[in-house]
C-alpha cells in the first residue's frame, strides 16, 4: 500500500492553542513536512486547489515545483486540479514543468469540482457545462502529454493547430493521472475508457458508497482493453499520536472546528448540498465508521488496512493538517506515520 499526504490548506483558528496560520504559513509549513515525507517513506504529497475560499493553495503546481526542489523520492500531485475549468493547454504545461523540475515524478490527480458551483461562477463557467468540459479537456490533456503536434478542435477552447506541448514531460509514454471521482457514473466510466487512475473522494462518506463506482471503473478499464492493471486511490481524514488518548484529545476539537468550517463553506458554494454533507458533527461515528482514522500507530493502520481493502484502494491519501494544526506538530506526525505506521502496512496486499 502506498501512502500519499493530502493537504487543502484550510486557513482557520487553531482551537487547541489559539494560533491562526497565514498562508504564508501555510505554503511553508508543506514544505516542509514534505521533506519529513521523502526521508520517511511516503508515496507522495498531494495539493489541493480552491479559488476565492478559505483556503490557501490555489496554485498547486507553484507549491509542488517548490517541494520538488527539496525532495528527491515523493510523487507530486493533486488534490485535486480543476480541468473544467482551467484551460487543458495551460494545465499540461504548469505540470509538464513539474515534471521535468521533479525528474518525472508528476502523478497528476484531476477532477470536475462541479460541487463548487461558485467557482464556475468565479470562472464565467456554467456549471451545466460541467460534464462536457471536463470531458474534452481530459481527452484534451491525454493528447497533448505525448509532446508531439496536436492538430484538434473542440467545443470550449480555441483550436490547436499543430502546436506542441513545451516542456516535453518526462514520463510520457503513458500519462501519469488520475481522475477524481466518486458518485458519477459518467466519470467512472470516462476514467476507465481513457486508461487513467481513479482517485475516490472517500473523505467525503462512509466508505462502502464507492464500492460501487470503483467496480464501474475497473469494467470500463478492461471493457476498453487496455494494458496494465486499473488503480484505485482513496482519501482519509487522519490523526495519529503516540497513544490512542492523545490522538482522540489532539483531534476531535480540531476535526469538528474543521467541519464546522466546512458547514459555513457548503451553503457559500452550492445551493442543493447532498444530506450526508450536512449532517451533524458525530465524532464516534466518523472515526469507527465514517472516513477518519485517528489513534495510535497500530490503531491507524488496522483502520487503514480495513478501509483501503474495502475499497482496493492502491495509494491512500491522508489529510491530517486540519483544523488549524501547527507545522511542527504535523510534522512529528508525519514522521511518526512513517517511523511506525508505513512499515505495518508495507507487508498488507490490497485485494483489487
Amino acid at each position: 500500500m502506498k501512502i500519499s499526504l493530502m493537504s487543502l490548506g484550510d486557513l482557520m483558528e487553531d482551537p487547541v492553542t489559539g494560533a491562526h496560520l497565514n498562508c504564508a504559513q501555510r505554503y511553508r509549513m508543506m514544505i516542509e513536512a514534505a521533506i519529513v515525507a521523502d526521508a520517511n517513506g511516503f508515496y507522495g504529497i498531494n495539493i489541493g486547489e480552491h479559488h476565492g475560499l478559505d483556503y490557501a493553495f490555489s496554485t498547486p503546481p507553484v507549491l509542488l515545483a517548490a517541494i520538488a526542489e527539496r525532495t528527491k523520492n515523493l510523487k507530486l500531485s493533486t488534490a485535486v486540479a480543476l480541468a473544467a475549468n482551467l484551460d487543458p493547454l495551460r494545465i499540461a504545461e504548469d505540470y509538464a514543468a513539474v515534471d521535468v523540475i521533479s525528474g518525472g515524478r508528476v502523478e497528476l490527480v484531476t477532477g470536475r469540482g462541479n460541487f463548487f458551483e461558485s467557482t464556475y461562477t468565479l470562472f464565467g463557467q456554467s456549471i451545466e457545462e460541467s460534464a462536457a468540459r471536463f470531458a474534452e479537456g481530459m481527452e484534451l490533456l491525454c493528447t497533448l502529454w505525448s509532446g508531439e503536434p496536436v492538430y484538434w478542435q473542440g467545443q470550449f477552447r480555441a483550436p490547436i493547430n499543430g502546436e506542441a506541448l513545451r516542456p516535453r514531460p518526462i514520463q510520457r509514454d503513458k500519462p501519469p493521472f488520475w481522475v477524481g471521482g466518486g458518485s458519477s457514473r459518467d466519470t467512472a466510466e470516462l476514467t476507465g475508457r481513457l486508461g487513467l487512475k481513479l482517485m475516490l473522494p472517500s473523505a467525503f462518506g462512509k466508505p462502502d458508497k464507492f464500492v460501487a463506482v470503483a467496480d464501474m471503473y475497473r469494467e470500463a478499464y478492461a471493457k476498453a482493453g487496455h494494458a496494465g492493471q486499473p488503480e484505485v486511490g482513496a482519501c482519509w481524514h487522519g490523526w495519529v499520536a503516540e497513544t490512542h488518548e492523545a490522538a482522540i484529545a489532539r483531534f476531535q476539537p480540531r476535526y469538528q472546528t474543521y467541519h464546522q468550517f466546512t458547514q459555513k463553506l457548503i451553503k457559500r458554494v452550492n445551493s442543493n448540498p447532498p444530506p450526508y454533507l450536512t449532517a451533524p458533527f458525530d465524532f464516534d461515528f466518523l472515526r469507527t465508521e465514517g472516513p477518519a482514522i485517528v489513534g495510535s500507530p497500530p490503531e491507524f493502520a488496522e483502520r487503514l488496512n480495513r478501509l483501503a481493502e474495502q475499497l482496493g484502494a492502491d495509494v491512500n491519501l491522508i489529510y491530517m493538517d486540519m483544523g488549524g494544526v501547527p507545522g511542527d506538530e504535523f510534522c512529528d506526525m508525519v514522521e511518526l506515520m512513517g517511523r511506525e505506521v508505513l512499515p505495518i502496512l508495507s507487508s498488507v496486499d490490497i485485494a483489487a
